[in-house]
C-alpha cells in the first residue's frame, strides 16, 4: 500500500478500499469470468456499501464457485439453501436468485456475441471513457451509456442491473476512468 500519495476521496483510509482502489478499480477488464464477478457483486451491493462487499468478496468467491457462470446457471434448491444459510455472504434471496438468473442470461449473450466482453464494451465503443472529474461530488451516479446498458440487460432477463448498478460496474471494470484527476491512479489507468 502506497503511503503519502493522493487518492480518490472515496478510498479514505480503509485498507480494503485502498487495496481495491490502488489495484483494481478502473482497470480495464476483458475476462468474461471477471466481468461476471463484478456484475454479480455490484448487484449484491445494491443498498449496501461497497466496503461490505469487499470484506466478503473471498467468501462470495468460495460460495459461488469462483463466479463460474456455467456452474451458477445450474444451481438448484439445495445450493440456493446453502447460500442463504452462508453468513459469509449477503443472504438475500432475491439477490441469490438474481445471480442464477444472470448466469443464464450471461451465457446467452456469450452464445450470441462470442464473449460477454465483446457485448458489454460496445457501450463505450470498445475503449475506456476518460472522464476528468476534480472531486467526488462531480462523478455521476449514472450516464446515458449506463442507462442504455441497463435497459438492454433487463430486456435480456438480467436482474439487479439498474442504471446506477451498471455505472458502478463500468467504473469497476475500467469502461470509464472516474479516478479524480488529482489521484495517482488517474494517469495509470
Amino acid at each position: 500500500m502506497k503511503k503519502n500519495i493522493k487518492r480518490c476521496t472515496w478510498a479514505g483510509d480503509n485498507s480494503y478500499n485502498i487495496e481495491y482502489h490502488d489495484n483494481e478499480w478502473g482497470v480495464a477488464v476483458h475476462n468474461d469470468r471477471q466481468l461476471f464477478e463484478f456484475l454479480i457483486l455490484e448487484g449484491f451491493q445494491a443498498g449496501l456499501s461497497w466496503l461490505t462487499i469487499l470484506k466478503k468478496r473471498d467468501n462470495f468467491r468460495n460460495a459461488f464457485n469462483n463466479f463460474d457462470y456455467h456452474q451458477i446457471a445450474n444451481y438448484g434448491e439445495e445450493k440456493i439453501n446453502e447460500l442463504l444459510s452462508n453468513d459469509g455472504i449477503i443472504r438475500n434471496k432475491l439477490k441469490v436468485n438474481a445471480a442464477i438468473t444472470n448466469a443464464k442470461a450471461f451465457i446467452k449473450i456469450i452464445e450470441e456475441f462470442g464473449t460477454f466482453d465483446k457485448y458489454i464494451w460496445a457501450y463505450v465503443n470498445y475503449k475506456s471513457i476518460a472522464n476528468k472529474f476534480e472531486k467526488l461530488e462531480d462523478i455521476p451516479a449514472k450516464t446515458i451509456e449506463s442507462d442504455n446498458m441497463s435497459k438492454d440487460l433487463k430486456k435480456r432477463g438480467f436482474k439487479f442491473v439498474g442504471s446506477t448498478i451498471c455505472y458502478a460496474f463500468m467504473q469497476a471494470t475500467g469502461m470509464v476512468n472516474d479516478h479524480e484527476v488529482s489521484c495517482f491512479r488517474y494517469n495509470e489507468v
